[in-house]
């Protein structure tokens, strides 16, 4: 196990260097770059260097309808598109004063969770072949892909979904596709735990991630840290469950929390996620199918766009089509924040609108931004391979880190 050194600053050893991780290495999760000052291999300071991948999201904002804008929230955290579109269209229902339907409250938490799910597969595999554990990455990732043909069997996207509406979804779901859902989840906890078995025992992984990266909750909470970083140090707080939203507060499900703060126990937070998540997609599944006589969108033409075969056939639904795609609706003006529990952590969307069809102010709390901030926190002390293992612990995606 790894053994953290206590380091007298500013004492400048004769083995002071400073090394620049990124920001094309492998074990980097995208474009980050890390400088880090090092005595010998011992880490003295880790600085992050953002904006590689700036593409300014929020900016866009401010000149698209409401509805262009959702494909963008699938470039911010890629890995879990259908959680970004959720938060962002319910930031734009709250300004509207407006309820969806209950059926899409199910289904909304569903594919949240199935993402949340997606999201961590990816941190496991990618995390655990950065430890040298190559089977558990090919393991996750045939999961990983099941998960990608769901989503593509209801909207028609794997990656970039682009499917949450305001108001509702593009499409509704279909008795193939629940089916579909099914024969995963009914498969899914024996791949779990054979991802358990591959990694809880073995000494190798134990020796890489146990005592290495430690941080407590005090400075966790100080920092900001926000999902499995800062429940692996001990805070119960999930915003699902603090912050109700969607069906969570009607599912039977636990936050997962563990208290030795290192990267061990964000290991085994998301695992124990994995399989809470399992349960709550089992739950809202078989309350889908109970309200499969009713519709996922509201009765709204002038929120959200007609169902494409009525656009066909009907001159009005034609108009209601063409002006919500070129002109969009108006928000009232009104300033909300909205936040769901995303896989990284806690997803705001700070929404301003001035009563126009686009956003005046968008501002966008992305959890892993804000996550890094407790990187040179868990770093110091340790030594550059360790470094590997607590980035891989925070699971960064810099799409969402710069947006």
């Amino acid at each position: 196990m790894a053994t953290k050194r206590t380091i007298e600053m500013p004492v400048e050893s004769i083995e002071s260097m400073t090394l620049n991780m990124g920001p094309q290495h492998p074990s980097t999760h995208g474009v980050l770059r890390v400088v880090l000052h090092l005595d010998g291999e011992v880490v003295e300071r880790a600085i992050c260097h953002l904006g590689y991948l700036h593409r300014a999201k929020e900016k866009h904002a401010e000149h698209k309808t409401y509805h262009q804008f959702i494909p963008y929230t699938d470039r911010m955290d890629y890995l879990a598109p259908m959680s970004n579109n959720t938060g962002y269209v319910m930031a734009v229902e709250k300004a509207l004063g407006l309820e969806v339907t209950q059926r899409c409250v199910y289904l909304r938490t569903l594919l949240c969770e199935l993402a949340r799910i997606s999201g961590h597969l990816l941190w496991l595999g990618t995390g655990a072949l950065e430890l040298g554990a190559m089977t558990v990455f090919l393991w996750s990732f045939t999961q990983r892909e099941k998960i990608y043909d769901i989503f593509e069997w209801i909207c028609g996207a794997r990656f970039t979904v682009s499917y949450m509406r305001v108001g509702g979804m593009s499409r509704e779901d279909y008795p193939e596709w629940r089916r579909m859902v099914r024969e995963f989840l009914d498969q899914y906890m024996a791949a779990h735990r054979e991802f358990e078995t591959m990694l809880n025992g073995n000494e190798i992984f134990l020796s890489r991630v146990v005592d290495v990266g430690t941080i407590n909750g005090k400075d966790a909470l100080q920092l900001g840290l926000t999902g499995p970083a800062l429940r692996g140090s001990g805070i119960n707080y999930d915003a699902r469950k603090h912050t109700p939203y969607l069906a969570y507060e009607e599912f039977d499900w636990e936050v997962a929390v563990e208290d030795r703060g290192d990267c061990m126990a964000r290991y085994l937070v998301r695992m124990k996620e994995m399989e809470e998540s399992w349960k709550i997609a089992c739950q809202a599944l078989e309350a889908l199918e109970k309200t499969q006589n009713e519709r996922c969108n509201i009765d709204n033409p002038k929120i959200i766009f007609p169902p494409k075969e009525n656009v066909k056939r009907s001159m009005e639904d034609l108009i209601h089509h063409f002006l919500l795609a070129s002109e969009g609706f108006k928000v009232p003006p009104a300033e909300v924040y909205q936040a769901i529990e995303g896989p990284k952590g806690e997803l705001g969307f700070f929404l301003v609108s001035d009563g126009g069809p686009k956003a005046y102010r968008l501002g966008v709390r992305s959890p892993s931004f804000i996550n890094l901030q407790g990187l040179e926190k868990m770093s110091i002390g340790y030594t550059i391979s360790d470094v590997v293992a607590i980035i891989a612990s925070l699971d960064p995606v810099m799409g969402e880190v710069d947006r």
